[in-house]
């Protein structure tokens, strides 16, 4: 197997939590999180940056066809989903353990998506 074809099916596999989450998200709302009963501004926010992770998801996975030509889209995406990372370590430091869905949410943000879109360089200069 090639390492352009690894990097498209690592990627697919990648793409999945983010589409499956935001899509929980906006459908389940804070329920998700086991939350049982959230403030209206909470549930529409929270719904609406669920949407962003599926959107973001859905975006990374249009760039598997071509991988090796779409550098720019997937560091971008990349970046915004480490500065999403930060925030999420942010919390954990001020307000402690997350829970181990958090927590796996936070070693995609900031450990595989980092090594995705190093690989993606990687197998873009060849």
């Amino acid at each position: 197997m090639s390492e352009r074809r690894a990097l498209q099916i690592a990627v697919a596999i990648a793409s999945l939590v983010p589409i499956f989450a935001g899509g929980a998200g906006v459908l389940l709302g804070p329920a998700m999180t086991a939350m049982d009963h959230a403030p209206t501004a909470v549930d529409s926010h929270f719904r609406y940056l669920s949407g962003l992770l599926l959107g973001i998801g859905l975006a990374f996975v249009t760039t598997i066809p071509r991988i090796d030509t779409h550098t720019v889209r997937f560091r971008g995406l990349g970046a915004i989903v480490v500065i999403g990372g930060l925030g999420r370590l942010l919390s954990l430091v001020l307000h402690g353990y997350p829970g181990a869905g958090m927590l796996f949410g936070l070693v995609m943000e900031l450990a595989v998506t980092p090594a995705l879109v190093l690989w993606q360089g990687r197998v873009a200069r060849r």
